[in-house]
């Protein structure tokens, strides 16, 4: 609004100067500078990051502890590239600190992949690459916010993939709930998330301004909610039990399927085909959930594992197999597309994992290529010209479902050049 108070205070000779002006603000502002998960090559499959020995873990380490990272991924192509690595160092909301990187790390910033091994007795072949972190070759010096970043033949402009991570000082601790919402209109389908935390010896003169405190749900941070102010403040206790501010959509449990083998047909398997040069999995038709009934099922929320039954070495005999989604749907949706969701897709919305819609058949359908294990999706809606899914638009959301809560506590003093790392916890909806 002031800028374009200020374009019409202008005399008429620099009005078209002012809507350049304008034009080129919106631009600068329209620039996503942050860090997000993407993953930018085309042949790039298979994507985790999680603590050594634990699949399923989310990437949080404590800092100066023996916790180690590990990131993998798949190159579907049967030619070992030359891959390097950096990390760089962000604050709380994912933006670049600047500070440079001998004050965050220690080693050389730029380091080749040289673990790496091709597929064994697959349809498909891919090379698999994995990376440590930290290792001998590269150390991390302080807490807050991490991106690794994958190059191809050390060119950064080469960008290959991005996945966040975090490094915790634990000096201080969280305890609260995640349970159904107190809030009428949020009462049925929502999650109130209450919590507390302790400062220990951590000193602070303004818990207002110098404490930053995300939540986030299921490791997705575009389901995050952040810039919580504590309700009180009193001897080293930060009180956030908010009546509105800390709900988030219950959602609902995610939907799943099991291509561990291809010599039978696991629960939610219709069939299986090989059309050569591939094998085919065809699920059973799925159906919406929104219709109010909801039924408890455990679930990865929405993760997956990799797994082969047919095999000893999971990373490189895991094979690539084409599933094939459907959804049942009288007429296409107009208004906006319909994505199968989930980490199997890097929580990403695109071509790939965009449903289209089969005229003849009255159902959207989706041919996916995924690697062996067992998987967790969903069904989102994203309107037309909008980047937020909504996935309660099939699924529902019920204040019944079960899921993952992360809070992280940030300390940033007027005097500090970043944003640390001082606390996290994992809250659950039902586990306590």
């Amino acid at each position: 609004m002031l800028i374009f108070k200020f374009i019409f205070s202008l005399n008429k000779p620099f009005i078209f100067f002012g809507f350049i002006l304008l034009i080129s603000f919106q631009l600068m502002l329209s620039q996503e500078d942050f860090y997000a998960d993407k993953i930018y090559g085309e042949n790039i499959r298979t994507v985790q990051l999680h603590r050594a020995g634990w699949d399923l873990s989310y990437p949080i380490i404590d800092l100066n502890s023996l916790d180690r990272l590990n990131l993998s991924f798949d190159d579907l192509t049967d030619q070992i590239k030359n891959y390097s690595y950096t990390i760089e160092h962000c604050d709380a909301d994912w933006y670049p600190t600047g500070i440079p990187a001998e004050e965050y790390m220690s080693g050389f910033n730029h380091q080749a992949i040289q673990d790496y091994a091709l597929s064994f007795n697959t349809y498909v072949s891919y090379v698999h690459y994995k990376v440590s972190l930290p290792n001998e070759d590269v150390g991390i010096l302080i807490s807050g916010n991490y991106v690794i970043k994958i190059f191809e033949d050390y060119d950064e402009s080469n960008l290959v993939l991005v996945r966040r991570f975090s490094v915790s000082e634990s000096l201080a601790s969280v305890t609260g709930t995640a349970a159904r919402s107190v809030l009428n209109d949020y009462r049925d389908d929502g999650h109130q998330i209450n919590f507390k935390v302790h400062l220990g010896a951590v000193s602070i003169n303004d818990p207002f301004s110098e404490i930053k405190v995300c939540i986030q749900q299921n490791n997705r941070w575009n389901m995050s909610i952040r810039e919580l102010k504590p309700v009180f403040a009193r001897d080293n206790e930060l009180d956030y039990n908010h009546h509105s501010d800390n709900v988030f959509k219950a959602g609902n449990e995610y939907r799943y399927f099991d291509i561990k083998s291809i010599r039978y047909m696991a629960e939610m398997v219709q069939n299986i085909d090989y059309q050569p040069p591939h094998y085919h999995v065809f699920l059973y038709p799925d159906a919406p959930r929104n219709n109010g009934q909801y039924f408890y099922r455990e679930d990865l929320n929405g993760r997956f594992y990799i797994e082969v039954q047919e095999g000893v070495n999971r990373d490189t005999e895991s094979d690539y197999i084409h599933v094939h989604f459907t959804l049942p749907f009288d007429a296409p949706l107009v208004h906006g597309d319909l994505f199968v969701s989930g980490a199997l897709n890097n929580w990403e919305f695109n071509d790939i994992n965009r449903m289209q819609y089969n005229f003849e058949k009255k159902s959207y359908e989706l041919d996916l290529l995924v690697k062996q294990g067992y998987y967790n999706y969903e069904y989102a809606y994203i309107l037309k010209d909008s980047r937020f899914p909504d996935a309660t638009y099939l699924e529902g959301s019920y204040y019944e479902a079960e899921n993952d809560y992360l809070v992280y506590v940030y300390l940033s003093t007027n005097t500090s050049r970043y944003d640390r790392l001082i606390a996290y916890q994992i809250l659950n909806s039902i586990r306590k």
